[in-house]
């Protein structure tokens, strides 16, 4: 079994604190691995390693930091194989789908290496004569960057390369239930020669490091993905130093299927949408709302889509997806189903724990009908591959329904009618809508929520203008002195 060290300053190096937490296989309930379980002191090492290296880093030709990001993501694809079983092993994931994960990133990292020439200023006209303005893009200084635990890899990437490439150093927490893959990457780029103090890595709690990081004056921004209290607590931190935030905080995305829809085509894919990454994905959909007219059909087809669906062990990769991230997600999501029977649900498929396999976290692909707006199981983020379905009479209801939620990260709508495409791309507040197909985003578009879904946003152009902060220059010649 490894014991693994904080990342501090281009080394690897014991914490100060003498205590270690347990990374839990999800599948086989076993102990894989253990982290430092951090101190303050190991945060404020890495932070202020960050902070010397920051200057330095920031000098460089944005291509020359691109250079890194190439450099890194060619790393990843010689290790793809390696680097899935670790994801596999630590979150749960199907191969097949960590497989993914892996390589996505590393064309994350070649795709944010290839605006190095493109992210730009602006020159705009004086009110005086004589006089040019000059609007510079400057990176905010060190970033703090907390990751959450559903899609493991894929965040070290996507919050470390925009930061990296507009000349901000970082210092990262991975999620103390998925660690592994974060410090077996540090590993990898080692012998990059990527400067020291540009890229630190310390694991712990969220109440000391994640704490640590949110309160520290050194920090200009903290990037979290993570629950709404999370990010209620690092708002709270970090108005001390009115250093900025900027959080991706979950979803309940609405899917909207109105009658003239291709229901096979609805069907298949909210269960594609639900069932990915065994529904622990914040834009996926979460709860259904069906046209009247077509509410019997659809159910028929979603209940058989989601019966369909095989569970496995991760590494065998022979199924549709594998266990949720540990056993109190696992109660929790049955404790909502439980409730919502209770309350006048009718379960079509699923409905409880998996026999399937002799150990791990499994939850049946679960079908709810009969729901009701205010019933917790729509209301709240279920976060498991779980789908409750609400009837609706008409398109007013629909979008009503579909907004009234504290989230407002993804949503969906399945219809072949361009005037409710259009109406409801206007009036769903929401950050993302998918229009007949699963909900899953471009790295070049932009992932933002509205409401309690989060504040700033990445991917993309936007994504990257996240890491930068403007400076304004006003500069006046004399034309006598030429």
């Amino acid at each position: 079994m490894n014991y693994y060290k904080q990342y501090i300053n281009g080394k690897f190096i014991k914490s100060s604190s003498k205590d270690f937490i347990d990374v839990i296989n999800p599948a086989k309930e076993n102990v894989i691995g253990k982290i430092p379980s951090g101190s303050i002191e190991d945060t404020q090492k890495a932070i202020e390693a960050a902070k010397r290296a920051q200057k330095e880093w920031s000098n460089l030709a944005a291509i020359e930091r691109a250079r890194y990001l190439r450099s890194m993501s060619k790393k990843i694809k010689d290790n793809v194989d390696d680097l899935a079983t670790i994801v596999a092993k630590e979150q749960g994931k199907m191969l097949s789908a960590a497989k993914n994960e892996v390589s996505f990133s590393a064309e994350y990292l070649e795709y944010i290496a290839g605006w190095a020439r493109k992210y730009e200023g602006e020159i705009l006209p004086s009110d005086r004569r004589n006089e040019n303005i000059f609007i510079y893009k400057k990176p905010l200084g060190v970033i703090a960057e907390i990751l959450p635990w559903n899609f493991p890899f894929l965040l070290i990437i996507r919050k470390a390369a925009p930061a990296l490439l507009t000349g901000n150093t970082i210092v990262m927490k991975p999620s103390s239930k998925t660690p592994i893959c974060a410090f077996e990457f540090i590993k990898l780029i080692e012998d990059l020669k990527l400067p020291n103090g540009v890229f630190n890595m310390i694991s712990g709690s969220g109440s000391v490091v994640g704490s640590e990081l949110s309160l520290n004056s050194k920090v200009s921004m903290i990037s979290c993905t993570g629950s709404i209290e999370a990010g209620q607590k690092i708002m709270k931190n970090a108005a001390k130093n009115i250093n900025k935030v900027s959080l991706e905080l979950g979803g309940n995305a609405p899917a909207i299927v109105m009658d003239d829809a291709d229901l096979e085509l609805a069907a298949q894919s909210i269960k594609d949408s639900r069932i990915n990454n065994t529904g622990q994905s914040c834009n996926a959909a979460e709860r259904v709302y069906v046209h009247k007219d077509v509410a019997n059909e659809f159910n028929k087809l979603l209940t058989q889509d989601m019966k369909n669906t095989t569970i496995g062990d991760p590494l065998k990769d022979n199924a549709d997806m594998g266990p949720l991230i540990s056993k109190e997600a696992l109660e929790n999501i049955n404790s909502l189903v439980n409730q919502a029977v209770d309350h006048g649900a009718k379960v079509t498929t699923g409905g409880k724990r998996s026999t399937r396999l002799d150990t791990g976290f499994y939850y049946e692909p679960t079908v709810l009908v009969n729901c009701k707006q205010n019933m917790d199981i729509v209301q709240k983020e279920i976060f498991g591959p779980v789908i409750p379905v609400v009837i609706i009479n008409n398109l007013d209801e629909a979008i009503e329904m579909a907004n009234d939620s504290e989230y407002g990260l993804s949503s969906s709508l399945y219809t072949n009618n361009l005037d409710v495409t259009l109406r409801v791309s206007n009036e769903l507040e929401y950050g993302e809508t998918y229009v007949n197909r699963e909900n899953l985003e471009a790295l070049q578009g932009h992932h933002a929520g509205w409401k309690k879904s989060g504040i700033g946003g990445e991917d993309g152009k936007h994504g990257l203008e996240e890491y930068l902060q403007t400076r304004v220059v006003y500069m006046e010649y004399d034309k006598e002195r030429q």
